[in-house]
């Protein structure tokens, strides 16, 4: 969660691996979050700085996708 917010100096394929590596700890959060939900072993704190972080990764990999896909003009 340490890169830099501003995207428009990446290249496409800086920003192609942000996505996959960003997709992929959105992934791994998912299942950490529903394997601590089932078992019951999570705090209320720690569950939610668990969602927080799968929602930071998520807005990241939306800008990230924008950035990447061209704006078709209808």
């Amino acid at each position: 969660m340490n890169a830099p917010t501003d995207i428009s100096m990446k290249t496409e394929e800086v920003l192609r691996y942000e996505l996959e590596f960003f997709r992929n700890e959105h992934r791994d959060l998912d299942q950490a979050i529903r394997a601590l939900q089932e078992r019951g072993t999570a705090d209320a704190l720690t569950m939610q700085r668990l969602k927080k972080k799968k929602l930071y990764l998520k807005d990241r990999i939306a800008l990230i996708e924008d950035r990447l896909t061209p704006d078709i003009i209808a």
